[in-house]
């Protein structure tokens, strides 16, 4: 399958990242066709919670959203927390709303979200935690496995990836 054959999409992260949610989205945009580029706030590897280490090949501050044509966001406590404190990161993730890009954001991932500021008005579902600050940066926050608010994907949880990864490639190949 390559129905997304000259896509390219962004995974942000950095160390403390849920390890299934990077590997099985970024495995299910490959075979879809996708070229896919690991961007984190330093450069070297990252480290998933589980062991799972992966190379970097820029860092947030050398990059442009406008080289990408989606933007993925894996979660994890430790990952989230620390990407929404780089603030290249969070207007590198600004920047695909503002151009109105495909998002992909599972679990954590969406904490920053809300210091991007582009939650405001949008339904989104998130790990349960996230909740409060969802909703208090101005979202509608649900408990579904997966939600599409205009090209916002969000999913709750690893186990939620099957149904996540699918609306993902959906949203990366309407553009």
């Amino acid at each position: 399958m390559s129905r997304l054959n000259g896509k390219h999409v962004a995974f942000l992260l950095t160390d403390g990242y849920e390890d299934s949610e990077l590997t099985q989205p970024w495995e299910a945009l490959t075979e879809a066709g996708a070229k896919v580029t690991l961007i984190a706030p330093q450069g070297g590897e990252v480290e998933g919670k589980k062991g799972f280490q992966a190379p970097v090949d820029l860092t947030s501050a050398e990059v442009d959203a406008k080289d990408y044509d989606a933007l993925m966001l894996p979660g994890g406590v430790v990952n989230a927390d620390h990407l929404r404190m780089d603030q290249p990161s969070v207007a590198f993730t600004r920047a695909f709303f503002d151009a109105d890009k495909p998002v992909g954001v599972i679990c954590h991932g969406g904490w920053i979200l809300t210091d991007a500021d582009v939650v405001r008005d949008r339904t989104i579902t998130s790990y349960p935690s996230l909740k409060t600050d969802l909703v208090n940066a101005g979202a509608t926050w649900v408990d579904e496995e997966v939600v599409v608010d205009g090209k916002l994907v969000s999913s709750r949880t690893p186990a939620d990836l099957p149904a996540f990864n699918e609306k993902l490639i959906e949203a990366v190949d309407r553009g």
